[in-house]
């Protein structure tokens, strides 16, 4: 299930911010060539800021001449600057309105302003949730529904196989429960992932599980890449990543004898010598194997930081939350080495960490208090300032670049993303 593209560009703030000047020459003579017409296209770069004074409380009262932004150490022009305190976004920027005609008093209209809450997008990703979990999740979004989303808010939600989740953006607080009521996990068992096949980069299965929730996330930032002086958050419940888990039980390379699972057609494989007689020996097709899959890790992480920084790009904010709370042993049905079932759990959970870490997020993984974590997000999300500002580097082969938010006003404590990568160019119409 991919997430539909019309359903994050269905509200009328998906304007992308972007200046095109072009430039042309004078018309030719007839018998001159045309010379090319030349197009440069500079995006507006947005960043949330958080600010807090020495006790930890937001600081709602700066002005924009008290912010400077650096991109790669040189300053950069605030061209817009919104600030949010409550969940409440106000346009710091912007002339005050004009007084009231004397004579008649009429009640006040409300203004129309879509940019009055915060915008969520909670990703299920069901492919790596496990069934027997299914309802410590909907548990966790019922939490998530009364702790996070308020009356205001933006949120869509979509989930990545079996559930069959897609909710648009809505204000209708209503469409969340009937995605919890949908909630089913559909994740592999460790005893599933080693029994089953492995092709030549490891657990077959796993890895196209975990490359549709991947697309179906990048697909998503795509779309909110097109917000502008919003906060976004995506808020992302799995179980976490590894592309290569509980490989000595897959390959049958442990012990023979050990009581824990392993996959017994390898086990035979590796025991059994040329002369049909049984003993320790190592297959030298799971040993190819086994050096086949060393790069696993490398894979993961490479597709993690693609992830990451379409995130930055878009300004989201991802905050990832593993159902499992406080992890233990494997179930007691799921006979694991506990060794291989700890290096799963601690490989799973550091994939969680990374996807918040690198965008400014927070990751709940390996603990109990949902509610706790689920406050703290939702302030993080209430309490911030967006600014803006077209950068000053137009050359595009400098796709990562850095920034830094300085304060003229001292004892604050300053947090925002450290970096942002532009998309490469594309190349040109045949």
């Amino acid at each position: 299930m991919t997430l539909n593209p019309k359903g994050l560009c269905s509200f009328g703030m998906l304007a992308a911010l972007v200046a095109g000047l072009s430039a042309q020459a004078p018309a030719p003579a007839p018998d001159q060539p045309t010379p090319p017409n030349f197009r440069v296209q500079i995006d507006a770069v947005t960043m949330d800021v958080i600010v807090k004074d020495g006790d930890g409380r937001f600081v709602p009262d700066l002005r924009k001449d008290e912010f400077e932004v650096f991109e790669d150490g040189v300053k950069q022009e605030i061209t817009s600057m919104t600030m949010s305190h409550g969940g409440r976004v106000t346009n710091v920027l912007e002339a005050a309105p004009p007084p009231p005609p004397e004579g008649i008093i009429l009640p006040p209209v409300r203004r129309v302003n879509d940019t009055s809450g915060r915008i969520f997008l909670f990703f299920v990703d069901d492919l790596h949730l496990q069934f027997q979990n299914s309802g410590r999740v909907r548990e966790l979004f019922k939490k998530i529904a009364k702790n996070l989303v308020h009356e205001g808010d933006l949120f869509g939600v979509v989930s990545s196989g079996p559930s069959s989740i897609a909710i648009d953006m809505t204000y209708d607080r209503r469409r969340l429960d009937d995605a919890i009521n949908k909630i089913a996990g559909s994740g592999l068992k460790p005893s599933e992932i080693i029994n089953r096949g492995s092709g030549s980069e490891g657990p077959t299965e796993l890895r196209y599980n975990a490359h549709v929730a991947f697309s179906t996330m990048r697909e998503a930032l795509d779309n909110l890449e097109k917000v502008h002086n919003r906060r976004k958050a995506l808020v992302w419940v799995s179980e976490g990543y590894d592309f290569n888990p509980f490989q000595e039980s897959r390959l049958g390379l442990r012990d023979p004898s050990s009581p824990f699972l392993q996959n017994q057609s390898n086990v035979m494989q590796n025991s059994q010598n040329d002369d049909g007689s049984s003993g320790q020996r190592v297959d030298p097709i799971n040993n190819m194997q086994k050096q086949s899959e060393t790069f696993s890790d490398s894979d993961l992480a490479f597709e993690l930081g693609e992830l990451t920084r379409s995130a930055n790009r878009a300004n989201t904010t991802i905050y990832t939350i593993d159902p499992r709370g406080l992890v233990a042993g494997s179930d007691i049905d799921e006979q694991v080495d506990p060794s291989e079932w700890n290096a799963f759990v601690r490989k799973s959970q550091d994939s969680m960490r990374v996807l918040a870490e690198e965008t400014g997020g927070l990751a709940v993984v390996n603990m109990n208090d949902f509610d706790k974590a689920l406050k703290q997000v939702d302030a993080a999300s209430s309490d911030y300032y967006v600014l803006g500002y077209y950068s000053s580097n137009p050359d595009p082969t400098k796709r990562r670049r850095q920034i830094e938010v300085k304060l003229t006003r001292k004892g604050l404590d300053v947090y925002s993303r450290k970096e942002y990568v532009i998309r490469p160019p594309k190349p040109p119409a045949p």
